[in-house]
């Protein structure tokens, strides 16, 4: 019952400005509650693009981050396949206006997380190799990686970042520029617990996987074409990718946080594919 409950619920996914989207399969989790992020504010910021025939044009469907320079880590539920054809996805960097007129890159590999199956049952994570390597600068270059080490909680200065939907009902509008908003990170017993009451989840088991944390609250959050976004925390002067966002309910109308990839859990992971397929 609260996995039909799951799938008939607004969650986080792609949008497509300026043009109604073809209804998806499924909504996965724009910013909620944010405002225009300043020019190279956040040079890690990507958007994932398709080809969209109908409208002869490579569109936006997800958010994503440089972690390297030949490297973009979003989510899964955001791949079409795991033998996904890297020739049918693009990648936009380095501007904070998504149509800017920037050459898109090519994508040479796409590597989705072995154990994804949905983004509810965690493993929601995906690598795209881009067919040539960046060159850094102020408006680009990669984000940092979190150390195991590390400990990330509420007190923690947290953004999110990307171009989806402002509101549920609300496209981004052009010039569709970059929104980012500061939201809390959230303790996990009481994300489970939030769910849990509002699911009226009687199930056994976990609602939120052990791989993912919670973040955001009323009002401020990730939206529809926010998926595969970073949320990054400041942690000794510099920025640090602690989530990717996955899922939620209702774009931040209710007091619920949105769900991410907790990517200090798959970190190892992470690098591991990086040093392989060099």
């Amino acid at each position: 019952m609260l996995w039909l409950l799951l799938l008939t619920l607004p969650c986080l996914g792609a949008s497509v400005p300026e043009l109604p989207a073809p209804a998806p399969e499924r909504e996965l989790v724009g910013i909620v509650g944010g405002h225009s992020a300043p020019q190279g504010k956040w040079p890690w910021q990507v958007s994932l693009r398709v080809y969209v025939y109908h409208w002869a044009s490579w569109v936006h469907i997800c958010g994503g981050s440089l972690i390297h320079p030949r490297w973009v880590l979003t989510a899964a539920h955001c791949i079409s396949r795991k033998d996904a054809d890297p020739s049918a996805y693009r990648i936009h960097a380095g501007d904070v206006y998504l149509y800017g007129g920037r050459t898109l890159l090519n994508v040479s590999r796409v590597v989705v997380h072995p154990d994804y199956i949905s983004a509810f049952l965690g493993f929601d994570l995906a690598l795209l190799k881009l067919a040539s390597p960046v060159r850094t600068s102020r408006r680009l270059r990669p984000v940092t990686l979190p150390l195991q080490s590390l400990d990330f909680g509420p007190e923690d200065e947290c953004w999110l970042s990307g171009w989806g939907r402002v509101f549920y009902y609300e496209p981004l509008r052009p010039p569709y520029r970059l929104q980012h908003v500061q939201i809390p990170l959230e303790e996990e017993r009481a994300c489970e617990q939030s769910y849990r009451k509002f699911l009226h989840a009687r199930a056994n088991g976990r609602v939120i996987p052990e791989d993912m944390l919670c973040a955001g609250t009323l009002g401020r959050g990730p939206c529809m074409g926010d998926s595969g976004g970073p949320l990054v925390c400041k942690k000794t002067g510099t920025w640090v990718q602690v989530g990717v966002v996955s899922w939620g309910i209702g774009c931040s109308m209710y007091e619920l946080p949105a769900v991410f990839t907790n990517v200090q859990m798959h970190v190892d992971w992470i690098r591991q594919q990086l040093r392989r397929r060099r």
